[in-house]
C-alpha cells in the first residue's frame, strides 16, 4: 500500500510539473470552470470585524470568463453558486447535565462577480495575477440548523432558510419579517494566485455590503453582512 501511495503521489507531482513547464500563451480571451472551498462567517461587531471561531466551511462552483483588455489586464466575470453564513455554539457541551447548542445558518447564493485582474509574468512559465472587483448575489436556497442538550437531553431541528422576495430597486423591503434573510447581497472582492496554461489557483475574499437580516437598514454600522474566504482552483477550457 505504501508503495501504490508513493507512486500515486510520485506522478502526481510529475504531472504538475509538466503541467507548470508549459509556456503560458498571451493574455488569450477563454471560458474557466472553477470550483473550491469557502471559508465564511458574519461581521459580529460595529466596526465589521467577525469571530473567527464561528467560521463555516462551505463550497462554491460554477463558470468564469478570460475577457482581455491588454495584454497584462483582463475582465473576470463569473457566475458561481456559492454557500456563505456562520456558525455559534453557546453553553457547556461536557459534564454529566450538559446544556449547550450549536446553530449552523448556510445560505445559498448565485453569485455574479466581475473582477479586474493585472497578470505579472514571474518567469516564462508561470503568472502572478491580483484583481478587485464588485459582486451581486441572489440567495436561492441553503439551511439552518440548530443541535444541543438541555439538561442532558437533546434537541436538534433544521429548516429551509426563508428569503424575503423583495424588489431590490425600491425603498421599501417586499415580505420582510422575523427569521428571514435579504435575497439580495452586495460587495466587493480581492483576489490573488498563480496563473499556468491550462490551470489557475487563487485566493479571494468577499467582503458583503449589505446587511443579510431581513428589514434591516444599511445605517453606518458594520454589523450583520457576509465575510468569506475563498480557495478556488479554475480549468481553463
Amino acid at each position: 500500500m505504501k508503495k501504490i501511495i508513493l507512486s500515486a503521489g510520485t506522478l502526481c507531482l510529475i504531472t504538475l510539473s509538466t503541467i507548470a513547464q508549459v509556456k503560458p500563451s498571451e493574455n488569450s480571451g477563454g471560458f474557466m470552470v472553477k470550483a473550491g472551498v469557502n471559508f465564511a462567517n458574519i461581521s459580529v461587531t460595529d466596526n465589521g470585524r467577525v469571530d473567527d471561531a464561528n467560521m463555516l466551511t462551505s463550497f462554491h462552483a460554477g463558470l468564469g470568463a478570460n475577457l482581455p483588455l491588454s495584454e497584462r489586464l483582463s475582465l473576470q466575470p463569473a457566475l458561481l453558486l456559492t454557500g456563505k453564513g456562520s456558525k455559534t455554539q453557546n453553553g457547556q457541551s461536557t459534564g454529566t447535565t450538559p446544556t449547550y447548542w450549536k446553530a449552523t445558518s448556510n445560505p445559498l447564493y448565485v453569485e455574479l462577480p466581475v473582477n479586474l485582474v493585472a497578470k505579472i509574468p514571474l518567469d516564462e512559465y508561470i503568472r502572478i495575477y491580483v484583481g478587485a472587483g464588485p459582486y451581486v448575489a441572489a440567495g436561492v436556497g441553503g439551511k439552518n440548523k440548530v443541535e444541543g442538550k438541555t439538561l442532558g437531553i437533546a434537541i436538534s431541528s433544521e429548516r429551509d432558510i426563508v428569503y424575503s422576495d423583495d424588489n431590490p430597486f425600491t425603498h421599501v423591503e417586499e415580505n420582510s419579517g422575523y427569521g428571514k434573510l435579504k435575497r439580495f447581497d452586495y460587495g466587493l472582492n480581492a483576489l490573488a494566485g498563480l496563473d499556468f496554461n491550462k490551470f489557475a489557483i487563487g485566493a479571494n475574499y468577499g467582503y458583503g455590503l449589505a446587511k443579510i437580516n431581513s428589514n434591516t437598514a444599511n445605517n453606518a454600522s458594520d454589523k450583520g453582512k457576509h465575510r468569506v474566504f475563498s480557495l478556488s482552483l479554475a480549468i481553463k477550457m
